[in-house]
This record gives C-alpha cells, sequence and structure tokens, in this order.
C-alpha cells in the first residue's frame, strides 16, 4: 500500500516500516499529540498527510524505551478497533 512493510493486529495496519522511518498508526483522536513528539511527523506519500498515521525519523525510535511508547500508541488504537 505504501512502499515498506506492515504490521497488522486483528486484520488492522498498525505499525511499519518504510525507509528509514516507523510508520505508526495512533488515530484520529492521539494524532495531533502524537505529532508534537520529537522526530515526528506527517505521513505523506501521496501529497497530503494520512491523518491518524505518523512517520517517526530513526533517532525517534533508537532506544528499546522509545519504540515501546510508539508501539503503545498503535497498540492501543489498533486493539480498540473490531477486529476484521
Amino acid at each position: 500500500m505504501f512502499g515498506g512493510l506492515a504490521f497488522m493486529v486483528n486484520g488492522h495496519m498498525c505499525c511499519g516500516v518504510v525507509g528509514q522511518d516507523l510508520m505508526v498508526r495512533v488515530g484520529p483522536d492521539l494524532y495531533e499529540r502524537a505529532l508534537k513528539r520529537p522526530n515526528a511527523r506527517p505521513m505523506n506519500f501521496t501529497g497530503r498527510p494520512l491523518r491518524g498515521f505518523v512517520y517517526v525519523a530513526r533517532e525517534g525510535c533508537r532506544t528499546v524505551v522509545q519504540l515501546k511508547g510508539w508501539m503503545r500508541l498503535g497498540l492501543g488504537f489498533v486493539l480498540s478497533l473490531p477486529p476484521k
């Protein structure tokens, strides 16, 4: 879909790797808050930001603590959705 490796949870895209970046599906409610975190930016591969998804530069997920924080956001949103 977006030229990277995606990880699915209950049939929903949760996170992935695109080039050097981590992609995380944070959902619409946490989108603005996620963008305020260091090294995060809108996921924009079509010329328009995809609301609810963010890219995280590798500097923002170098440590286990950083990566777990992003995974909690992604899993928290995806697990709130009904399984497909």
